[in-house]
């Protein structure tokens, strides 16, 4: 059976918690943004198409420039999206050929990712924007304003939650466990011997 369920959230939403609670389960995840790092220090192919687009010195003995990147991904849409263009499809391929059900990404949507992949089901993680804002600025040592700039960047979570199959409520309060169960036994029963 070739199941594919991707898990997103917002920044702050402890998507990232909650794939650790999948890992204990036995569930392996397939983590977006630690593959793109990956595919972009050792694809020959990624890095000459990236240095193609944003110049040679993007890459300097084979290690990503990360201040040129960003500066070159932060000067226009139009930038970003090229860059998009070049990764997320290595990133697709190389999860596909990964043999991974489960896939990690918090711009799913926003990156336009759910249509490269044939996503069986989509997993949202949510919680209250105070906790995302203080789990953020715990997290990265940031101001509070950082923090709600960070989100604004994103697709609203209501926006996410709604294009997606499943919620998990990450409150801090609410049983994750309970929810994980709940949503392992659905997709598994819907999908066996599909």
């Amino acid at each position: 059976m070739n199941r594919h369920i991707a898990i997103t959230g917002g920044i702050g939403s402890g998507k990232s918690y909650v794939c650790k609670l999948l890992q204990q389960r036995g569930i392996s995840v397939y983590d977006c943004d630690a593959a793109a790092k990956r595919l972009m220090a050792t694809s020959v192919e990624l890095q000459n198409e990236l240095s193609q687009l944003v110049g040679s010195e993007v890459f300097a003995d084979g290690k990503l420039n990360k201040p040129i990147m960003a500066k070159f991904l932060l000067a226009s849409d139009e930038n970003r999206l090229a860059i998009n263009n070049i990764v997320h499809p290595a990133v697709a391929s190389d999860y596909m050929q990964s043999g991974i059900e489960w896939i990690e990404s918090a711009i799913l949507f926003d990156s336009g990712f759910d249509q490269r992949l044939p996503l069986t089901a989509i997993v949202c993680v949510t919680a209250p924007l105070t906790v995302r804002i203080s789990r953020i600025m715990q997290r990265d040592n940031i101001s509070k304003e950082q923090a709600e700039e960070w989100i604004a960047q994103q697709m609203p979570q209501d926006e996410v939650a709604r294009l997606s199959n499943y919620v998990i409520v990450n409150d801090g309060e609410s049983d994750l466990d309970q929810q994980i169960e709940s949503i392992l036994s659905d997709i598994y029963s819907k999908t066996e011997g599909v």
